[in-house]
């Protein structure tokens, strides 16, 4: 039985350690440094729970010692010195972040690593990366790429008409920091918060508009092969007018602490969510212009026993599902691995990936 560490004991992963256990397969251990958070996910009965504080690399280090594999969920500032613990143990690393510095000098720590590295695996990027390259594959030629993704209520009540479903940390960084595109063929930066579009799925309106992270590796790899690719955070329309007049009109964009303070005072957790996913390519095949596109929408469901939410579990089946291919063998189990390596059909395949594979949705 394979032995598997996550490291932070929040939504996340509790989630992961809850489907690890599921399946039979795994041994897990769940570590964070906030013993009350460990207490919580006691009652799960799903991993050994150890207090360790992720930043002291010499207790993380021998935490980490005799595990197969590090599952990071903590926030993105952490993975850079997980990994390391992670190389310097012989352990595959897996992480869910969304940051693109972070993910690079993550890839420079895998270059001789024993063990698979595999950082984004969590919904967006990871999953909508996945999806948007299998698009791709299937034409000759790809004019446009697009990939939207939105994690929201169900039934918005607030002006903002958003709640709470995840890392806030990690919210805040995609509202703020630049986002990579490609635009007639060349990778470029593009600003947050712009590109504004609306567009319906199954009856329901969406906006979108520039976030960062989410494209994940695809920009490096599709570079003068896709004439242009974006990816768009989706939000009930009214969301982004009122993000501009905080971050810009506000200036709380110079101040993400006092931004991240007043997000979790004011609005409130659900587990009442959807995760909407939407990736459209237009291209060509055999002389012919044509277009194909991929969409879900993800609710919660009960899985060993207690419900979860959307955003728990599609970030938690990337996850799972990315690390069970590598150490099945049927994902490289050395070095940098990125996420358009995996096949979406092997992916919603895998035990873990099936949380993914619902119906298709008419846009």
């Amino acid at each position: 039985m394979k032995k598997i560490l996550i490291l932070g004991a929040g939504k996340i992963g509790r989630m992961a350690a809850v489907m690890l256990k599921e399946s039979g397969d795994y041994a897990v251990t769940l570590a964070d440094a906030n013993g009350d958070m460990l207490e919580f996910c006691a009652r799960d009965d799903a991993a050994t729970l150890i207090k360790v504080d992720v930043t002291d690399e010499a207790a993380l280090t021998e935490v980490a010692t005799g595990h197969d594999a590090i599952l990071s969920t903590c926030p993105f500032y952490l993975n850079v010195a997980i990994a390391r613990v992670a190389r310097a143990v012989g352990a595959s690393y897996f992480d869910v972040t969304e940051d693109v510095e972070t993910t690079r000098a993550i890839r420079e720590i895998s270059k001789g690593a024993a063990g698979a590295f595999v950082p984004q695996c969590g919904l967006a990027p990871g999953f909508i990366s996945i999806a948007a390259h299998d698009l791709f594959k299937r034409f000759d030629t790809v004019k446009k790429l697009r990939l939207r993704v939105g994690a929201l209520p169900q039934n918005p009540t607030n002006r903002l008409k958003y709640n709470l479903t995840w890392s806030t940390d990690g919210l805040i960084n995609e509202y703020l920091n630049p986002c990579e595109a490609i635009l007639n063929g060349k990778r470029v930066e593009v600003l947050p918060l712009e590109g504004y579009e609306r567009f319906t799925i199954d009856g329901t309106e969406y906006e979108a508009f520039n976030t960062s992270g989410g494209v994940g590796a695809l920009c490096d790899m599709l570079e003068g092969k896709v004439d242009n690719l974006d990816y768009k955070t989706v939000r009930y329309p009214g969301h982004q007018e009122i993000l501009k007049i905080l971050i810009e009109d506000l200036r709380l964009g110079e101040r993400p602490d006092m931004m991240k303070e007043i997000f979790e005072n004011a609005l409130p957790v659900t587990q009442q969510d959807v995760i909407v996913i939407f990736a459209d390519a237009v291209g060509t095949r055999n002389g012919e212009l044509c277009e194909e596109n991929f969409i879900r929408k993800v609710h919660g469901t009960e899985i060993g026993g207690k419900n979860w939410s959307a955003i728990q579990i599609t970030t938690s089946a990337g996850l799972c599902a990315v690390m069970d291919m590598v150490l099945t063998g049927k994902l490289p189990g050395t070095g940098y691995v990125r996420q358009e390596e995996v096949g979406l059909d092997d992916l919603l395949a895998n035990r873990f990936g099936r949380y993914y594979a619902n119906r298709q949705l008419a846009v």
